[in-house]
């Protein structure tokens, strides 16, 4: 059984009241550099961060929200897009970034994953198997469109076993996937495949892509730069320590959760990740 799935379903428990109304939602649109958006969702965990590539070779949606908000996700991109999705990328299984693969597919989108993202989705038994993704990759692939090109590569047991982040090589833009969380603590799904050294292994790889230009879509949070991901690596391997000094002092979970070791970071808590979840990810990886 699929205990990551616990993430869908937290968040779609944490968006509730406000998906009472079903496609109620809105999408905030931000141009990062000419022809490529960040779309932001007013419904949380509704949806991550997407990125949208337009122009007259076609239409590449990164990401694409939870069914429940897809009309809204679609009426969003075709107002900036003008024309039909031709490709989705989904940067990993989570339902808030695959949620309306099926409808791309009816119409005529080809959607791109990783290998072990494509197999955690045909395990997934919330999955609608009808719109399992029909191109899949080992390590990367690369897309020469609109001008751009976007090299898609594969980040190793980080968030998940199958994530992905997108690297425009020629504006110097990344969209990280869940990868990043901006200025809150990261979800790290262990079940699914997720570790910390991984994640912070995936985010030191794409520091090394960035300079002080660069513009970062983060999975979650607002738009970021080389130093909010510097932060955040900071952040984890600090928060990774305090803990990790208590496991090897012999202190169990709950003396350790009573210690708080990662209080001086209360302020990257949030609703589904707060410093006693963080501390206890941390706790069983290093158990594991």
């Amino acid at each position: 059984m699929r205990t990551k799935t616990v993430f869908l379903m937290a968040a779609v428990a944490f968006a509730a009241p406000a998906l009472a109304q079903q496609d109620d939602s809105n999408w905030k649109s931000t141009e990062v550099v000419p022809g490529i958006y960040m779309l932001e969702s007013d419904r949380g965990f509704a949806g991550g961060n997407l990125g949208l590539l337009v122009g007259d070779d076609g239409v590449v949606l990164i990401d694409d929200g939870m069914p429940t908000i897809t009309a809204t996700t679609v009426a969003a991109v075709e107002k900036l897009a003008g024309d039909p999705v031709n490709f989705v990328i989904n940067t990993h299984a989570h339902g808030d970034h695959t949620g309306a693969n099926a409808h791309y597919m009816n119409q005529g989108a080809t959607v791109v994953v990783h290998d072990k993202l494509r197999d955690a989705l045909m395990r997934d038994e919330q999955y609608d198997k009808s719109a399992l993704p029909e191109l899949t990759f080992s390590e990367s692939v690369t897309f020469h469109l609109n001008g751009h090109t976007a090299y898609v590569f594969h980040i190793p047991a980080a968030h998940t076993s199958g994530d992905a982040a997108i690297h425009f090589t020629d504006v110097n833009v990344i969209h990280t996937g869940d990868v990043m969380f901006n200025g809150m603590f990261p979800f790290i799904d262990l079940d699914g495949g997720g570790s910390v050294d991984g994640f912070i292994a995936g985010q030191q790889r794409m520091f090394k892509m960035a300079d002080d230009a660069t513009k970062i879509i983060p999975g979650h949070g607002p738009l970021a730069s080389k130093g909010d991901l510097k932060a955040a690596i900071d952040m984890l391997i600090d928060a990774k320590a305090r803990v990790k000094a208590l496991v090897d002092s012999g202190k169990s979970l709950d003396e350790i959760k009573t210690a708080n070791p990662l209080s001086a970071y209360s302020g990257w808590s949030w609703d589904f990740i707060t410093t006693e979840r963080m501390t206890e990810t941390l706790y069983r990886d290093l158990a594991d």
